[in-house]
């Protein structure tokens, strides 16, 4: 869930707010049903039946991008893109005119907040992507990234178009405990951190949220020391959470959310581990480093006024990682 909004456009009832001391509180998403493989939840899971609207520089919604990417669900899921540029008064917007956009080739709007209103017109909170939508029932099945990707891992696997992705587990069973405990501190400290940090209108809030952005990813740190991965030699739901974060840190959040007591490309073992992840097969494809550049610095003028996109840093996330060999 995410629009990366500021915090004085999202300060009604169910949307995101700045609370007494200044601090960032994200909103609950809204729309919480489940697609099933044998259909029991209401949402079958079919070919082509369900479609996803998306943001390609919104952390939430690459999430989802990776996990059709790394099932090969491509064909069995369509994607629309919204422009990165985010106007505050009217939401994300369809522009087919902008480099990697497209428009709306499900419902025809303009804006995504016209597919809310067509699932619920009487639909009054954010407006935020990834967005789940059943074209059967022309329906918002769910806009919580983190159900989508769950979804998305195990409920589409007899349409898979690989035998690799219909094999691919991130959310094995024997490490669901695991991966549960390492999301839970992960999300607030880290994924939701540096929007924490970034949104903070006080000292006091902001000291709070870097300080525990910054302990969080300590932590990381010490784990990846002696492992590949966050929950041991396999890549996980857990790794695909925090990369979307860690793959944005050093070109916006360091600098635009002043997340600056270090960068990731400080960290001897996160920073090979980021690499190592983008390297994965059709990772790289999902990142789209021009709209996440261009999303946070031109679109949140409260923090950046003038919209002056900065020219780096240069980073190459193709260096060699070596954490196959050294694990």
């Amino acid at each position: 869930m995410d629009n990366a909004a500021r915090p004085e456009h999202v300060g009604t009832t169910g949307k995101s707010v700045i609370d007494k001391k200044g601090a960032f509180q994200r909103a609950q998403s809204s729309f919480r049903n489940w697609v099933t493989a044998d259909g029991s939840s209401g949402y079958k899971a079919e070919a082509g039946r369900y479609h996803l609207y998306v943001s390609l520089a919104c952390p939430w919604a690459h999430r989802t991008l990776i996990l059709r990417k790394l099932k090969s669900l491509e064909d069995v899921i369509s994607v629309n893109v919204v422009d990165w540029m985010l106007n505050f008064e009217t939401g994300w917007e369809f522009n087919e005119k902008r480099d990697a956009c497209t428009q709306d080739t499900e419902n025809g709007f303009k804006f995504l907040k016209d597919v809310y209103k067509k699932a619920d017109p009487d639909y009054d909170k954010r407006v935020t992507v990834p967005v789940l939508w059943d074209k059967q029932k022309k329906m918002i099945v769910n806009n919580e990234s983190s159900e989508i990707i769950r979804m998305l891992n195990s409920e589409f696997n007899a349409f898979c178009k690989t035998q690799e992705g219909k094999q691919l587990d991130l959310y094995p069973e024997e490490l669901r405990k695991e991966i549960d405990e390492i999301n839970e501190w992960i999300y607030p400290n880290i994924n939701n951190g540096v929007y924490r940090a970034g949104f903070a209108t006080s000292q006091e809030a902001y000291d709070e949220a870097v300080n525990d952005l910054f302990k969080a990813l300590d932590k990381v740190e010490c784990i990846l020391s002696k492992q590949r991965y966050l929950v041991g030699p396999t890549l996980t739901e857990a790794d695909i959470r925090l990369f979307v974060t860690l793959v944005r840190f050093d070109q916006v959040y360091e600098q635009h959310f002043k997340c600056n007591k270090k960068r990731i490309m400080d960290y001897p073992n996160m920073w090979p581990y980021l690499r190592d992840i983008y390297q994965t097969d059709g990772i790289a494809q999902t990142v789209n480093m021009e709209h996440i550049k261009k999303h946070y610095m031109m679109s949140q003028r409260s923090i950046n006024p003038y919209g002056i996109v900065s020219i780096g840093p240069d980073i190459d996330f193709t260096e060699p990682h070596g954490r196959a060999e050294k694990f």
